[in-house]
């Protein structure tokens, strides 16, 4: 009696159950400093955070009742173009033109679901696989990932704090290959509150029209500036750059707007086009209500930005002498943002309550486990051997918390 013949069935071998393109993100180390300071003030600790960089003030009352009216038109209660509402998109051409003296149409600018998502589609948008971005460091910890997103190769230019964290045209050209494409600039600086001359910025700018670069400037911080400092629009002094120029902005600093998420790219029109279409795939338009909150502030006054200013430059110098007369720790004045970036390196290696510090993300955990003071380390922003500190919290808190620190880092041995 023939045997029936017996059939195994291959089994095929499991895939991966994430892409190799965003399971090689990294989480936003700010945020996810900022989520853990949050849990622990609920679980009943008294956390103070220093991570987010997020100002402490509510959104200005005019933007609020903007928004609310807004809320009550049916006009809102629909799609509308995925570039932005048009007033809004000449409401953001005319503030440019105000605050930075760079002078551009309606139709070169495009409304994004907050500054990240400009940042996303600027990279993604003239960025091939392979290209070169030169990446000034410290660098705020969003630049790399979208750039490797968009299949660019990030290209680390480091400074420190002997020239207040800004790079030179020297190094730049040090880093240039044939394959470098961009050059990503940040002035007034997260994570390091340090801002750029006009000289310096006049200096970069010829240097990238020589070698036909693109450059992608990231203003958000245009209106916190202090001790004389200016915000200098690249394109504004070499206006030659300006068809090879984006520009990044936002209304979550200068208004106090961080949670409406608008912001907003500017550029070439044809890179503009090309950034909406990708757009009108990912997301279509920005949530009406917070375009009618943006469209009111932009147009409006800048008092409200002026009050939080004064009140952050008063909060910098206090945290930058209050870091500065601990032992170990190295704090350059900024002169931009809501941010302090203070050297740690000379506490790595020592004894902090029985352990050796190792690394700053190592010092950052100590702090948060025994001062409860919440900050994020400079392995985040390409530097390690720091901390960032944002100031953007009550003088209160401020003072408390670096008392905390200065108090535990007496300790270390």
């Amino acid at each position: 009696m023939a045997t029936p013949e017996t059939t195994t069935e291959s089994t095929p071998a499991e895939l991966p159950r994430i892409s190799k393109r965003i399971g090689g993100i990294a989480e936003s180390a700010t945020l996810a400093v900022d989520a853990k300071a949050k849990a622990l003030k609920a679980a009943g600790r008294p956390v103070i955070g220093f991570g987010a960089g997020e100002p402490d003030f509510p959104t200005p009352e005019a933007v609020v009742a903007a928004a609310q009216a807004a809320c009550a038109d049916p006009r809102n209660h629909r799609y509308t173009p995925a570039a932005g509402l048009p007033e809004l998109r000449e409401a953001v051409a005319a503030k440019t033109l105000r605050d930075s003296g760079y002078e551009v149409k309606a139709s070169q600018v495009l409304i994004t679901n907050g500054g990240k998502q400009a940042v996303y589609q600027a990279f993604a948008t003239i960025v091939d696989p392979g290209d070169e971005v030169l990446l000034p460091a410290p660098y705020w910890t969003t630049y790399p990932e979208a750039i490797t997103l968009a299949g660019g190769v990030p290209v680390q230019v480091t400074a420190d704090e002997t020239t207040d964290y800004l790079v030179t045209v020297e190094q730049l050209e040090a880093a240039r290959t044939p394959r470098t494409k961009v050059l990503l600039l940040c002035s007034p600086s997260n994570p390091t509150g340090s801002v750029y001359t006009r000289e310096q910025v006049v200096a970069i700018g010829e240097w990238a029209l020589e070698h036909g670069l693109w450059v992608i400037t990231d203003e958000i911080y245009e209106h916190l500036v202090y001790d004389g400092a200016e915000s200098v629009s690249l394109p504004v002094v070499v206006p030659a750059m300006a068809d090879r120029t984006i520009v990044l902005n936002g209304v979550a600093k200068t208004y106090a707007m961080t949670g409406w998420r608008v912001g907003w790219l500017i550029g070439p029109e044809d890179v503009v086009k090309a950034a909406t279409n990708l757009q009108s795939h990912l997301t279509s338009n920005v949530a009406n209500v917070s375009q009618r909150a943006a469209l009111e502030a932009v147009s409006g006054s800048l008092e409200a930005a002026h009050g939080m200013r004064t009140a952050f430059d008063r909060r910098r110098r206090t945290i930058v002498e209050m870091l500065s007369a601990i032992p170990g720790v190295e704090c350059p004045t900024p002169k931009g943002a809501f941010y302090a970036y203070p050297s740690v390196k000379a506490l790595i290696g020592k004894e902090l309550r029985g352990t050796t510090i190792t690394d700053s993300v190592h010092l950052a955990a100590l702090i948060l486990e025994h001062a409860e003071v919440a900050v994020v380390p400079g392995e985040a922003f390409g530097t390690p051997g720091y901390l960032r500190l944002s100031y953007a919290l009550s003088d209160e808190d401020l003072k408390t918390g670096v008392t905390r620190l200065a108090d535990l880092l007496a300790e270390v041995q």
